[in-house]
C-alpha cells in the first residue's frame, strides 16, 4: 500500500489503508484542527526527526477503566496516599519529562518543540491534559493525553521514582471513569500497561467506540 503525503488540507486517507505497522500517512502539521481530526478517525501523531507521521495501528492496545488491575503493592500505595496526586497542575513540566525520558530500545524521543507547543496549546484550551505524581514539592511521575467526549486518548508517561507514574495512571483512571470515561487508549503494547488491564482490540472496535462516545 502507499504511505500518503499530507498536504495542508486537514484531510488523512482510510485508516485501511495503514501499512501493516500501522503508518498511514506523513507530513502536514500539529494544527489543533488536524490533531482532533487525526483523533476522532483513530489516528495519531509520532515524529521522525522533522516530519510528522500519522499511525492506526490494528490492532489497538487499550485499556477499558472497569478491567483496571491495581496489584495489592499499588493499592498499599494508594491506602497511604504515597504521593500527591494532582490533574492539570504542571502539563509542560510533564511534556518534558516525557521528552527527557530514556526508554529502552528508542534512541531520542518522538516529542520535540513542535509536539510540546501543539499539546501545551491544546491544554490550554482543555482538550489535553496532565496528571502528576508529587514527592512533596518535587514533580516524580505523569502522564499526558487528549480527552474527547467520552475517550481519553493517552500519548506518553514517565517517572523518576519507583510506582510514581503507575500511580499517576491509576488515579488518573479512576478519575476519569468517574467522569464516564468509556475507554484509554494506550495506542501500542507496553507489558508496563498490559499489569494494569491494558490489552488489544481490533481498529475497526477501536474506532467504532470511538465514534460511539465522542460527545
Amino acid at each position: 500500500m502507499p504511505l500518503y503525503a499530507l498536504d495542508n488540507s486537514i484531510w488523512f486517507p482510510p485508516v485501511t489503508e495503514a501499512l501493516e505497522d500501522g503508518l498511514l500517512a506523513m507530513g502536514g502539521d500539529l494544527s489543533k484542527e488536524r490533531i482532533i481530526a487525526a483523533y476522532k478517525k483513530g489516528i495519531f501523531p509520532w515524529y521522525d526527526g522533522e516530519i510528522p507521521l500519522w499511525w492506526s495501528p490494528d490492532p489497538r492496545f487499550v485499556l477499558y477503566p472497569d478491567e483496571l488491575k491495581v496489584s495489592k503493592s499499588m493499592k498499599a500505595l494508594l491506602r497511604k496516599e504515597a504521593f500527591h496526586f494532582t490533574i492539570n497542575s504542571a502539563f509542560e513540566n510533564v511534556i518534558h519529562q516525557c521528552r527527557m525520558v530514556k526508554r529502552k530500545d528508542h534512541d531520542g524521543s518522538w516529542i520535540n518543540d513542535d509536539v510540546e507547543r501543539a499539546y501545551s496549546s491544546l491544554n490550554k484550551e482543555g482538550i489535553a491534559l496532565s496528571a502528576e505524581s508529587w514527592n512533596n514539592d518535587q514533580l516524580v511521575g505523569g502522564l499526558y493525553g487528549i480527552k474527547l467526549g467520552k475517550i481519553f486518548f493517552g500519548e506518553s508517561m514517565f517517572s523518576l521514582q519507583s510506582n510514581a507514574s503507575k500511580f499517576a495512571f491509576i488515579k488518573l483512571v479512576q478519575h476519569l471513569q468517574k467522569e464516564g470515561v468509556k475507554l484509554i487508549d494506550c495506542q501500542v503494547y507496553t507489558e508496563h500497561l498490559e499489569s494494569l488491564g491494558a490489552r488489544m482490540i481490533s481498529r475497526q472496535t477501536f474506532i467504532s467506540t470511538v465514534e460511539k462516545n465522542l460527545v
